[in-house]
């Protein structure tokens, strides 16, 4: 067991490095530098151009740019190219906004999915199977900024409240229980919309895989053995349905990164998947870099966490 560990480790941290040198190559090696960001800028002279390339490093080998990286990534020291703030620092602000996000749409999924996939496979066929269906294949189709943008209108004109950014102007003058509830209120929207296709899409899967498992000789014996259809169902049928979706468990860490962008935009959320995409309109190369290694490592660290899992949901498999 402490050996499968350490192997996986080891080799997810080779994974790693191969990974940061892909990365880095490839955002190095594309069109287009922080010093072209604004060529008409008239206060933008060439010897201020040249001491820039000389600060961050541009005009040296792309190797040793690579090592620069690496060494200020994990010193602390590395800086964007934006604003020369520390890099680490404004990640983290961001991916504190990010994580109640994130936590809340998550929770919705998982916990509005499995009972609406269950039910559709153990009512195969009904009304409820058919609606459900339909509906989360509509969800599917239809894009999620749309629904955004007509989920925004239709609260503001019918509440009359504001439902863009973190908090409400003005509120900073208010009690601790006003600032919560605001805050509160102001993810509750963006939560929602980032959830609903995640419900559509697993609660599908929920479904068909259970359709499989129900199917099973051992679910029949269950049956005529007298035991009660919620054992059945949610004790021997739903724990060997699971093990599929311990690999899709793996994938959420990395949906901090950029799992929600789109919806952060839209809101005005001021998150980590927008601080990334703005950093690539900027050229910022060492926030692209870092959130792109940050985001390498916790795919590795899911997918990691899912071989562990997977001991746990099925009996069957041990780790050698």
């Amino acid at each position: 067991m402490w050996a499968y560990i350490f192997r996986n480790l080891l080799q997810r941290c080779v994974l790693l490095f191969i990974v940061s040198i892909l990365a880095h190559s490839v955002v190095h090696l594309a069109p287009g530098e922080p010093s072209e960001v604004d060529p008409s800028n008239p206060r933008m002279q060439p010897e201020d151009i040249a001491k820039i390339r000389a600060a961050f490093h541009l005009d040296d080998p792309i190797h040793l740019q690579y090592i620069y990286w690496i060494r200020d990534l994990f010193t602390g020291e590395l800086k964007s190219f934006k604003d020369s703030q520390p890099v680490l620092p404004k990640i983290w602000e961001r991916f504190l906004n990010s994580l109640p996000l994130f936590i809340c749409a998550t929770l919705l999924v998982w916990t509005l999915a499995f009972p609406t996939g269950i039910q559709a496979a153990i009512r195969r066929n009904s009304a409820y199977d058919r609606g459900s269906t339909f509906i989360a294949y509509a969800l599917i189709s239809i894009p999620g900024f749309f629904l955004s943008y007509i989920m925004i209108l239709w609260v503001v004109d019918l509440f009359g409240v504001p439902v863009i950014g973190m908090r409400t102007f003005g509120m900073e003058e208010a009690s601790l229980l006003y600032r919560n509830m605001d805050r509160i209120w102001h993810l509750v929207i963006p939560s929602l919309m980032s959830a609903l296709a995640g419900v559509a899409v697993l609660s599908r899967y929920v479904r068909s895989q259970m359709l499989e498992v129900i199917s099973q000789d051992y679910i029949r014996t269950a049956r005529a053995k007298g035991l009660d259809e919620d054992t059945v169902i949610y004790h021997h049928a739903l724990r060997n349905a699971l093990l599929p979706f311990v690999t899709l468990f793996g994938f959420l860490l990395p949906g901090l990164i950029g799992g929600s962008v789109i919806f952060e935009a839209i809101f005005a959320w001021p998150g980590l998947g927008r601080l990334g995409y703005e950093a690539i309109l900027a050229r910022d190369f060492p926030v692209i870099l870092t959130i792109n290694f940050i985001a390498a490592a916790l795919t590795l660290v899911g997918t990691f966490l899912s071989d562990i899992l997977y001991a746990a949901v099925d009996p069957r498999i041990r780790l050698e």
